[in-house]
């Protein structure tokens, strides 16, 4: 195993899969052994793809330092330090360096939370190891791996295939070829083959779309096909989500007219007279404080932690704009198996309906079966398909005996349009096709029926209502059969094979609801977001499910897949609204529903698991895929993923949403009156007449404390009381609406009136005016913080306790504002002075009032919202309207 993985690579399709083994030195049968892997994790290292060169802290720095306005303010400051102002220039230097350091540590929480969220959305692989199949991180593939793969698979490394059952690939990412490429295992001619003819070859990052392999990894990470154009393939950049584009957009807008202000107030402070160099710097200031140019950044912490917090939840951000529109969600639409319900299955009925006997039934559950056994014993795989086996156990069979007895030779796996799986096994001088699927599309295809040693006509009218009457008591019902050839059918298809059948049996399975899925829908409800059930299960069978869950009313009915199908978009688009449940409908169905939903103006969520759910998922405004059952490429085409496969974590995912939106309108709007709370008060003296009110080192300052750690605690506020008993935010609402422009304008009107006057009073009593207005515009912002952290609920009903790190940054403030006017050397610094116990009572009287001013315009909201939910019940006796109240 000496040889370069590279060059192992180039030629694998060349040589017989038995030869490439003992090249590299392992046992298809077997596997490597964890000693050999860990030995060869060392020589190749990890398989991963080049990964762009971080940027160092030098560049970091720099980058945080490299705004416009930024660099102004430093070369202004070094003007006046050079003209003789030097406690000026540091001090400003320092302030600058300072904010620097809260930019660098916001970016580095956001990256760390980014980090964290890759790591768990790590891609996984079945291999054989030591004998047993298990399943690792795809970055600890080595060479010689013996890699499982199925529908659904993303190929994690090159292999070389040695076993194929009908296997076919979506090769289109790496050939452009958008047909999917069917495999074999022999190996090809000598001679130059591209990569699009090497049929024996599955390459990292290619989707399995059918069937299964095996195959050996003979290149890994960067030697691989798809690490080889990795450059070409990079990202050149992280891309932004909408709102921290549409931020962008309004910072440059509020940016123009920032400057247009500060070229105002410095043309008026130097007609008044006052010095060029200081106006500059003042209006300088003025700019890099009120310039919203971090706000997209800030969005980014807030959606990173957020998106880290949802991991709590058991739900895995994929895409960072997920985070943000979770709360316009509108329509869920989930599966029922495992999402819904506990996927616990267990055979609970089995019907003869030909009289027959369990022996051939629970022989054809076992041989028609792809459950395994782990190393302890137990049976693992998909839960239907374990349920059998361990029925199959407790009758007295011998699963191991059985397949022993009779190995499979050839299957044609499950699809969703046939609904049903075969395999082919030898029985005496012959073979025996057995087949397992959905009543409906497997017991028109039979032609009689077991009944014990012999067989009789079956009456598939009647057979058909015995496997409705079992769906209707919550079942999920199977039929097995089997067929009896004389010669070996595997070159036939699939529906040849599967015709003339005999009927074994019926299987009813149960598989009980979650215990939270209940309350989860009702949460939804409460929320105004409809639940919608769509399951490939009998309609009886979903119907009894979604009516004990809450989906579903005892009036509802269910769309069935056939019934879909025959409605044109139209008419599907008329009847969505008011479907609950789908039945029977195959994944190719999904998209179609979810488009009816989204013409009529609804978010819509869709969970999948399959190969055939990503289209659906990619149409959703919100994909979720599951974390346990789902494939690689639904997983792939999601923006959620959901951990535990709980229907219940959807629905807290969307309260996370809301509460992640809404601190993040909560610090733009607290973020925005501040810095108009600093234009006004700087505009509006000189033309009323007084002095520039504040230096550019107290402008800088209140930017620095202010903006610093209160706007970043925010991010830690709890969703708010009711958060899930409002309607969800339309998707295109601005982040501006509801009020929110005329509240930041009259909150910064009134501190900034309240700076001014507190200013014309101490300049007419010969009080330290600069300094109570420095105060008054710092603590004013403080009260203005813990005020406004609900938009209707009062502080005193949410408590001081309930976000801890927003009132420690009140009080760092307080503390810090309180040393700057008292402490000699930041005096001196500062060009404060020690305030009077009388004026800095105004100033905190001041602050009082703002505080009290928000908390009156809440009480406002809380009763008109009162008064309009008073008014609901008498209107709707009025008008006759039949609408349902909460």
């Amino acid at each position: 195993m000496g040889r370069d993985q590279a060059l192992l690579a180039d030629d694998a399709h060349l040589h017989p899969a038995q030869a490439l083994a003992a090249r590299l030195e392992v046992d298809p049968q077997t596997g490597l052994t964890s000693e050999q892997a860990r030995q060869r994790q060392g020589l190749y290292g990890e398989n991963r793809l080049p990964e762009p060169v971080p940027r160092s802290l030098i560049r970091r720095v720099c980058d945080q330092l490299s705004d416009f306005m930024v660099l102004v303010l430093i070369a202004a400051a070094l003007l006046s330090g050079f003209i003789g102002d030097v406690a000026d220039t540091v001090a400003i230097a320092v302030i600058v360096l300072l904010n620097a350091a809260i930019g660098l540590t916001q970016e580095w929480r956001a990256e760390r939370a980014l980090d964290a969220l890759k790591r768990l959305a790590g891609a996984h692989a079945t291999v054989r190891r030591d004998g047993c199949a298990r399943a690792i991180d795809t970055v600890h593939l080595v060479p010689g791996d013996v890699v499982l793969l199925e529908a659904g698979n993303l190929v994690p490394a090159d292999l070389r295939l040695h076993q194929a059952a009908q296997l076919r690939v979506d090769e289109s990412m790496l050939t452009g070829e958008s047909v999917t490429v069917e495999k074999h295992i022999a190996h090809l001619p000598a001679g130059d083959h591209p990569l699009g003819d090497r049929l024996n070859m599955a390459f990292k990052g290619t989707l399995v779309s059918h069937g299964r392999a095996e195959g050996l990894v003979v290149a890994t990470g960067s030697k691989t096909e798809l690490g080889r154009i990795a450059g070409l393939l990079r990202d050149t950049g992280a891309r932004s989500t909408p709102l921290q584009l549409r931020l962008a957009d309004f910072g440059r807008r509020l940016s123009l007219v920032v400057l247009c202000i500060c070229g105002l107030l410095f043309g008026i402070g130097v007609l008044r007279g006052e010095p060029v160099l200081l106006m500059a710097l003042t209006a300088i200031s003025l700019a890099v404080a009120a310039i919203p140019e971090a706000l997209p950044a800030v969005v980014t912490v807030l959606l990173a932690l957020g998106a880290r917090r949802m991991v709590k939840v058991n739900a895995l951000v994929r895409r960072l704009p997920s985070v943000e529109t979770l709360g316009s969600v509108s329509v869920i639409c989930s599966d029922k198996t495992g999402t819904l319900t506990q996927n616990r299955m267990r055979v609970q009925v089995v019907e003869y309906p030909g009289g027959g006997t369990p022996q051939p039934l629970w022989t054809a559950a076992v041989l028609c079966n792809d459950a395994g056994a782990d190393a302890n014993g137990a049976w693992v795989g998909d839960p239907t398909e374990t349920a059998l086996v361990e029925a199959a156990q407790a009758s007295g069979a011998d699963p191991h005996a059985v397949r022993s007895a009779q190995p499979r030779l050839y299957e044609w796996p499950f699809d969703a349009a046939r609904k049903r799986m075969s395999t082919l096994h030898r029985e005496g001088q012959g073979w025996v096709v057995v087949v397992k699927g959905a009543p409906e599309t497997l017991l028109p295809r039979c032609a009689r029926v077991a009944a014990g040693q012999r067989e009789t006509a079956l009456d598939v009218a009647q057979a058909l209502g015995v496997a409705a009457t079992m769906a209707e008591q919550g079942l999920r019902v199977l039929a097995l059969a089997r067929r009896s050839c004389a010669q070996d059918p595997s070159g036939q298809s699939s529906d040849a094979v599967e015709s003339d059948l005999v009927l074994l049996g019926l299987v009813g399975l149960a598989d009980p609801p979650r215990p939270e899925a209940k309350a989860a829908v009702a949460d939804c409800r409460g929320a105004g977001i409809t639940p919608v059930m769509i399951t490939g299960d009998h309609p009886a069978t979903a119907l009894a499910i979604a009516r004990e869950l809450g989906i579903a009313e005892a009036g509802s009915t269910v769309l069935t897949g056939p019934q879909l199908a025959a409605l044109d978009d139209i008419a599907l688009q008329r009847l969505a609204g008011d479907v609950c449940v789908y039945a029977r409908v195959d994944p190719a169905q999904k998209i179609r529903i979810v488009r009816a939903l989204q013409s009529q103006g609804r978010f819509v969520a869709m969970t999948g698991d399959g190969v055939n759910d990503a289209p659906a998922l990619k149409q959703a405004d919100i994909g979720v895929a599951m974390g346990r059952g789902g494939t690689d490429v639904a997983r792939e085409a999601a923006s959620l993923v959901l951990l535990d496969d709980n229907f219940a974590s959807i629905v807290a995912a969307v309260r996370e949403g809301r509460r992640i939106f809404d601190n993040i309108r909560k610090f733009v709007r607290y973020a925005i009156t501040g810095n108009s709370a600093e234009i006004w008060t700087l505009v509006l003296a000189p033309l009323m007449g007084m002095p520039i009110p504040l230096l550019p080192l107290h402008i800088l300052w209140v930017n620095l404390v202010t903006d610093g750690l209160p706007g970043l605690a925010l991010a830690a506020e709890p969703a708010e009381r009711g958060v899930m008993q409002r309607p969800p935010r339309p998707p295109g609402e601005s982040l501006f609406a509801g009020g929110l422009w005329q509240h930041v304008l009259w909150v910064g009107l009134l501190i900034a009136a309240l700076c001014l006057g507190v200013q014309a009073w101490a300049l007419t009593t010969g009080m330290h005016w600069q300094t109570m207005v420095f105060t008054v515009l710092t603590l004013s912002q403080m009260a203005y913080v813990l005020a406004m952290r609900s938009e209707s609920e009062s502080l005193f009903t949410q408590g001081l306790s309930s976000n801890w790190p927003l009132a420690g940054a009140v009080l760092s403030t307080f503390a810090l504002q309180l040393a700057v006017i008292y402490v000699p050397p930041l005096q001196k610094v500062f060009r404060t002075e020690a305030l009077a116990p009388g004026e800095l009572a105004l100033c905190l009287a001041c602050a009082a009032v703002v505080f009290a001013t928000v908390e009156a315009e809440k009480w406002l909201r809380r009763s008109a919202r009162r008064s309009t939910e008073a008014a609901k019940p008498r209107q709707e006796t009025v008008t006759g309207h039949s609408t349902r109240v909460p």
